[in-house]
């Protein structure tokens, strides 16, 4: 039960900008080049192309491969930030470019309306447990501000966060559950109901909690994103086709964006998840409709062309 116009709402653009950010980042006493070679080879990925086209070309040869007709792509470090907006202007509308944003940075502000501005960003992502702060947070409000302004949705990471390349660098892990709570929304999108705010993978680990979050807040959407192993933290026997049912007895059909959290080749984008996702919706009951909207529907009226 595959749709012809299946949209990813959740991939990393993984360019060569974003291993050496990561390889400057690392405590390890290596030239960067050498470790990204490195650490590349360890986990058997192959290296992005230096060249922004090329990789770009790559991506969209994926796409075009699975029938993908667009999907969000991150710029997953700020440094990242000029290469995908690249991509993204020269692919033809395909690449939805999001950025990064760090709001405890004192030039997040700043950075957030160029980003949407003149960059071109779609949208912005955060990560409140690396980065330990709380959406309803003041030092949030000009964040908020600026998507209201530009009318751009931001994804808010919560629950359980892993970042596989960053641990192979042997960068350490700031990540602080304490701040990856999807209630702590809440004071946000009560005062920005305007602003859709996307939480991924089924809120990693606080499903519970993200569907109280989305029973009390009509602007908050999820995403499907990932393998979602999370489903083995939660107490009981949970699958994946009862995450689903709960979504959609809170969310609807309409609140709720396909994902896959693609990022790395050779594995490109994931198909596998695609398909059980799909088999999942089925075993929960999804009509066509709903399963078209889930899989581009939703994020074709949320991001027009």
């Amino acid at each position: 039960m595959q749709t012809t116009q299946t949209q990813d709402a959740h991939t990393h653009f993984f360019s060569r900008s974003f291993y050496t950010t990561l390889a400057s980042l690392s405590p390890r006493k290596t030239d960067p080049e050498s470790l990204v070679r490195e650490v590349v080879a360890a986990a058997r990925l192959d290296l992005p192309d230096g060249d922004t086209a090329a990789h770009r070309q790559r991506w969209l040869a994926e796409m075009a491969k699975h029938d993908v007709a667009r999907m969000v792509c991150f710029a997953s470090v700020p440094q990242e930030a000029e290469v995908v907006a690249t991509a993204a202007r020269e692919s033809g509308g395909r690449l939805l470019p999001y950025a990064l944003i760090n709001p405890t940075d004192a030039a997040a502000a700043g950075f957030a309306e160029k980003a949407l501005g003149s960059m071109g960003f779609r949208g912005l992502l955060t990560f409140p447990a690396m980065h330990h702060f709380h959406p309803g947070d003041s030092l949030f409000t000009p964040i908020l501000d600026a998507l209201r302004r530009h009318k751009a949705p931001v994804i808010v990471h919560c629950g359980i966060l892993r970042v596989k390349l960053r641990d192979l660098f042997g960068i350490p892990r700031p990540y602080d559950l304490s701040y990856a709570n999807p209630l702590d929304i809440v004071p946000a999108a009560q005062r920005y109901p305007d602003i859709t705010f996307v939480v991924p993978h089924f809120g990693g680990g606080f499903l519970h909690e993200l569907l109280l979050v989305g029973k009390q807040c009509e602007n908050v959407w999820l995403d499907t994103s990932s393998s979602n192993d999370w489903l083995a933290t939660m107490p009981g026997r949970v699958t994946l086709a009862d995450a689903f049912r709960n979504a959609l007895d809170v969310f609807g059909a309409e609140r709720i964006l396909f994902g896959t959290d693609s990022s790395t080749f050779p594995r490109g984008w994931r198909s596998d998840i695609r398909d059980v996702q799909l088999a999942a919706l089925a075993q929960a009951g999804a009509s066509d409709a709903q399963v078209a909207a889930i899989m581009g529907g939703n994020l074709a009226r949320l991001l027009p062309a």
